[in-house]
């Protein structure tokens, strides 16, 4: 009446839709998907991970930090290549791990030689 007759596909069928081809099919759709994701996301999170290195590595003395719970102060003093002594308030001094810092707010002055 109105059904038609259903004929199934050969097993031997190397179409792109279908699964009997061969592996190159595969790898010309995933070579470009992996291109793809480099550009969109490996590239640019490895760019933001130099940049933050690079800030943190440059901190120094009268600089204002936020750290990761939001606690903001002053640098005093840089200790060593992981640890700062952070003012967070009047005559309260805290040491801080630098990656514990999230925001470099604003850069202070270099430290001036000696005038005398």
């Amino acid at each position: 009446m109105f059904f038609t007759n259903a004929y199934a596909q050969s097993a031997t069928d190397s179409g792109l839709g279908g699964f009997g081809g061969s592996g190159m099919e595969m790898l010309f759709l995933f070579v470009p998907l992996m291109v793809v994701w480099y550009f969109l996301l490996i590239r640019p999170q490895r760019a933001q991970a130099k940049k933050r290195e690079d800030v943190l590595k440059n901190i120094r003395r009268g600089d204002q930090v936020v750290t990761g719970g939001g606690i903001v102060g002053k640098v005093v003093k840089v200790v060593d290549d992981k640890e700062l002594d952070v003012e967070i308030a009047e005559g309260v001094k805290v040491r801080i791990v630098r990656s514990a810092i999230s925001e470099v707010r604003v850069k202070g002055e270099p430290v001036k030689a000696d005038a005398a």
